[in-house]
């Protein structure tokens, strides 16, 4: 069995666009006292949100649901539906909150795809809009887009961030972790994949032995690149392989087997085991997984259609924890320099 140690490199980050700009490093003024660890007060000229008890139907700008009690426990997955200019907060798989947003105006669009919450601060402030306050910020890329607190004026008004009522991204801030998964779609139902979904890398991301295909059972693996932090996968059947990432870091990659089309799909795995083996490593309990984005078919009729090695499977299968993120797609690894549809981290 080959195994070679993967180089770094970088997930592919969006193209240059006009953002809220939430840039790291540039977040409080000298004149800007507040502390990063108090929460931050609500600015004026926010919306402050009212909750209105109902977890389904058309919300007014600033209108929230939030009810945790509905699940106390378990991975957040976001989900935030453009076209109807909603956010969905999922705990464990069940429903605990959603709210009207306003998300990135004509020329300043936020981008589709998914996400995981890159960095928290409560206190935050603009770089570039004459350090306008952005309270509950949560960031999603280093290059300006993140959730926080904003004016909601009934339609998509930002340059490019999500923005929520005061009270409610103050309700989400409390709930969130870095690593969380969050699906930015243009459905008008349940947020899907745009045009390019998945994970895009760019092709100067990659060395020449990246992109040399691997033979059948081959891998690599090498999980002491990234030791902590949240795991995700894709698996592609254009490239026939499956990449592990964590943290953001590449840690393993295997030759897959593919039968027929997969689609797009995003799955995030929840607590506990659903009964019976595993589909992905046989011999071990069969986990529950949340189909957070994508047409139909569940995690075991896809790993029905794929097939790699039993070792790689494994290992893993070892690192997996609640609040894992898998996408599936047909398209490959690699992107042209037009595609912004990615998976950030």
């Amino acid at each position: 069995m080959r195994t070679r140690i993967l180089k770094p490199f970088a997930l592919a980050s969006l193209l240059a666009l006009s953002s809220c700009s939430v840039q790291s490093g540039t977040d409080l003024t000298k004149s800007q006292t507040a502390t990063q660890t108090s929460a931050m007060a609500q600015p004026s000229f926010h919306t402050k949100g009212s909750p209105t008890g109902k977890p389904t139907g058309p919300l007014k700008p600033g209108e929230y649901w939030w009810n945790p009690q509905m699940s106390p426990a378990g991975p957040v997955v976001v989900l935030v539906s453009l076209p109807l200019q909603t956010i969905s907060v999922y705990r464990n798989g069940i429903l605990i909150g959603r709210s009207s947003v306003s998300t990135g105006s004509k020329g300043h669009e936020t981008p589709s795809g998914v996400f995981t919450i890159l960095e928290k601060k409560q206190t935050h402030y603009s770089s570039t809009y004459d350090d306008a306050p952005m309270p509950n910020m949560q960031r999603l890329t280093w290059q300006g887009i993140a959730m926080h607190s904003g004016n909601l004026p009934g339609y998509a008004a930002s340059h490019g961030c999500i923005r929520m009522p005061y009270d409610f991204s103050t309700l989400l801030y409390s709930i969130t972790a870095r690593g969380a998964t969050v699906v930015i779609g243009n459905s008008k139902n349940q947020p899907h994949f745009a045009a390019n979904p998945g994970l895009m890398l760019a092709p100067k991301d990659f060395n020449s032995g990246m992109l040399k295909p691997l033979a059948k059972g081959e891998y690599d693996w090498n999980p002491k690149r990234s030791t902590k932090g949240p795991i995700t996968i894709m698996v592609s059947s254009a490239d026939q392989s499956i990449y592990v990432y964590r943290n953001g870091q590449p840690i393993g990659r295997a030759s897959v087997q593919v039968k027929g089309r997969l689609g797009d799909h995003v799955f995030t795995l929840l607590d506990g085991v659903s009964g019976g083996s595993s589909p992905f490593a046989p011999g071990r309990a069969a986990r529950r997984w949340m189909s957070v984005s994508g047409g139909s078919g569940s995690p075991h009729e896809l790993a029905s259609k794929v097939s790699f090695s039993p070792e790689f499977a494994q290992k893993v299968d070892d690192l997996l924890s609640p609040g894992a993120t898998i996408v599936v797609t047909d398209r490959p690894a690699t992107r042209s320099a037009n595609e912004l549809n990615i998976l950030t981290n």
